[in-house]
């Protein structure tokens, strides 16, 4: 998992004149008798046909979206060109219509070893892409085109397993980025942390934090605080806290580290995935205006130290700014302690909606460790969880290892008012390949299997003209951009089917139907 070393030499690049396959898709109708939430999955890491590149691996995968356009996203991951070979590059790909197509243009600094990928972006929608090399130092790249090119980098300090992330807010630390490593990895030697107060164009020296924490994650509160959540000396977790780092050339305090008790410490080398993690520690920060304002959550797949299952997905909450913690609450349904969830991942929507996603083994029947992409929200902060919902078939993570034997070492989410945007790997096309989802939390107020049945949009995806159709003939459409905003409201009465004709850029739009009966949700894409 620490193995960050250039074992095989490069490849060139021949990913275009390679053998393809059709690359992998899937969309869900939701609603159906399995889920209630729908979901958009697509193969980002394809050739310049849309087609999956035979004999290549993907994984580790890392999402930013544009905050100024919701329909630019960025992945970037770990790209083997050869399958044989544990040589890997920074890869990148990207998409301006919400996720329909991707552009894989190739690697930053062909033929540069590379891995640990990590991205984020600033208010102005720049683009920015942290990236180790084999000496543990890291660069830091930056788009200024919607991820279609990206400068040379700037040093960045750094060290196995960094993270990344940068102040969104208004306050005097807007534009800052700050990251954080693992100290027994680090390319400054007692050192793990740096911040750039220059919009990424310098890094400071790096310095030490209270605590060793690794394997975890960064986030920034409402009034521009920083936090830092990772693995501890002991089975807890360790949250560290500044509240002047954002304030530039400062010299940095933190508050002293707090530990939490999570029922569970972060494993690794299992047999699942056996050269890497079970997942790193998410932390991330209520930005609403609700009643959670503030709040501070922590989610991780930890081995339990109760009752010692494998892999459980474990959530606390901090409701103080992270000087006190909630007990323990398992987010998985499940009732066996065998199975086993791991690469959790989560994160917070603008209206205060957790969204944790994760695999699982629950439905294997092969004792192989066959694992689906599984999904669970909180509407309350975080003290009751919807149903898990299954929204992915079954694949075998052991088939497509690059000449290293595991899938990565974490997954990455962001959480928007439309849903959850999900970089992800798994091995749906016989090898590692890295995907985009898109998830639309399910229906509120009906029975699940109902509603679904009844109304019925087609076809989909769609140039802009469709159907709807089924009901009663009564019911009010209202139709939302990636943004949230609406583009389209109709009151229909007596009218069982009604054909639409909608006038808007290509991308994915959201169709809210309130009935008498009740309301769905569902997703129509739209290609130009």
């Amino acid at each position: 998992m620490h193995h960050e070393t250039e074992d095989d030499k490069y490849l060139p690049n021949a990913y275009n004149n390679k053998k393809t396959s059709p690359a992998y898709q899937y969309m869900s109708s939701g609603a159906s008798k399995f889920i209630s939430s729908s979901i958009y999955t697509i193969q980002v890491n394809v050739n310049s046909s849309g087609q999956n590149i035979i004999g290549d691996a993907a994984n580790e995968p890392n999402i930013a979206m544009n905050p100024a356009n919701h329909n630019n996203i960025v992945i970037g991951w770990r790209q083997f060109d050869n399958v044989s070979s544990n040589f890997r590059q920074a890869g990148w790909s990207y998409t301006t219509n919400g996720g329909t197509t991707w552009t894989f243009p190739g690697t930053i600094e062909t033929g540069i070893f590379r891995s640990d990928p990590v991205l984020d972006f600033d208010m102005s929608g720049n683009f920015y892409y942290n990236s180790l090399k084999s000496d543990f130092t890291c660069k830091v790249f930056k788009s200024t085109n919607g991820g279609a090119t990206w400068n040379n980098g700037v040093n960045a300090e750094g060290g196995d397993k960094q993270w990344m992330t940068i102040d969104r807010t208004t306050g005097v630390g807007s534009g800052n980025i700050y990251s954080f490593w693992t100290v027994y990895y680090s390319s400054c030697l007692s050192g793990f942390f740096t911040r750039s107060s220059t919009q990424g164009n310098s890094f400071e020296n790096c310095t030490a934090i209270n605590d060793s924490s690794y394997w975890g994650t960064m986030a920034i509160g409402n009034n521009g605080e920083l936090y830092i959540v990772g693995a501890g000396e002991t089975s807890d977790m360790v949250v560290e806290k500044s509240l002047n780092a954002q304030i530039p050339s400062s010299l940095i305090n933190w508050n002293p580290s707090v530990h939490v008790f999570m029922d569970g410490y972060i494993n690794y080398s299992l047999p699942i995935n056996p050269d890497g993690l079970l997942g790193q520690a998410n932390i991330d920060v209520d930005r609403s205006n609700g009643s959670g304002m503030n709040n501070v959550y922590i989610l991780a797949s930890l081995t339990r130290l109760s009752n010692y299952d494998n892999a459980d997905i474990m959530f606390v909450k901090s409701t103080d700014g992270g000087l006190s913690w909630s007990l323990p609450v398992r987010v998985n349904d499940d009732a066996s302690t065998t199975n086993i969830q791991w690469m959790g991942a989560m994160s917070v929507a603008p209206n205060g909606r957790i969204d944790a996603v994760w695999l699982d083994t629950r439905d294997d029947q092969s004792g192989s460790d066959y694992s689906a992409l599984y999904y669970s929200y909180s509407i309350d902060q975080g003290n009751t969880w919807s149903p898990n919902e299954k929204l992915s078939a079954s694949f075998n993570p052991h088939v497509g290892y690059p000449n290293q034997n595991k899938m990565g070492d974490y997954f990455d989410i962001i959480s928007d008012s439309t849903g959850v945007h999900l970089a992800w790997a798994n091995t749906f096309n016989g090898e590692e390949d890295v995907y985009y989802s898109h998830i639309v939390p399910g229906i509120t107020g009906v029975n699940k299997n109902s509603l679904g049945n009844i109304i019925s949009i087609y076809p989909n995806p769609t140039s802009g003209v469709f159907a709807i159709a089924g009901g009663n003939g009564k019911y009010e459409i209202e139709i939302y951009n990636v943004l949230g905003e609406k583009v389209y409201f109709e009151k229909i009465i007596n009218q069982k089917s009604l054909i639409l004709n909608l006038d808007v850029p290509a991308g994915i739009y959201f169709i809210h139907l309130q009935t008498e009966q009740g309301s769905i949700n569902k997703k129509i894409i739209i290609n130009k």
